[in-house]
């Protein structure tokens, strides 16, 4: 519809509707099913806006479709995996600190006797920390006790 058609009588019968969302779909389920899948579109919509923004997924300057397929996938599992985590964490981080916290947890390696960390602490290094069962912020981690912690943590 242009403005040029919209007459006084059509203005009135459209502002009945207005507030409401109209909800094209291709599903064929109950109503109350749609409804609800639609309630949680902002949850997709999110994880779009953390893989362009926190993931950096773009741009990607890609042309063969194993290559396309294989960058995506990436993102995919690593989209999964920060959602895990935001779960073991109780969901009391944002995405931009879980990503810069985990960035900034780096380590010293101390050849010989394993690694002390750089990284100061925070609430949400406490709170990985107590997820995970281990902690990495206070002590020389011996080369033995980190290749345990890689193993305990793997998925």
């Amino acid at each position: 519809m242009n403005i040029s058609s919209l007459t006084p009588d059509l203005a009135l019968k459209e502002e009945a509707y207005d507030g409401f969302y109209a909800v094209c779909t291709s599903l064929e389920d109950e109503t109350s099913e749609i409804i609800k899948v639609n309630h949680r579109r902002w949850e997709i919509e999110e994880c779009f806006r953390i893989m362009k923004s926190e993931f950096k997924t773009r741009p990607a300057y890609l042309t063969r479709d194993d290559r396309i397929e294989a960058h995506f996938t990436t993102c995919f599992l690593a989209m999964v995996l920060y959602r895990y985590l935001e779960k073991r964490l109780d969901s009391k981080f944002t995405c931009c600190k879980i990503i810069q916290g985990l960035r900034d947890m780096n380590f010293y390696e101390i050849p010989g006797d394993g690694y002390i960390s750089t990284y100061m602490r925070t609430d949400l290094t406490d709170a990985l920390h107590k997820a995970f069962g281990f902690r990495t912020d206070y002590q020389i981690i011996k080369n033995n006790q980190m290749k345990k912690i890689f193993k305990d943590t793997k998925i």
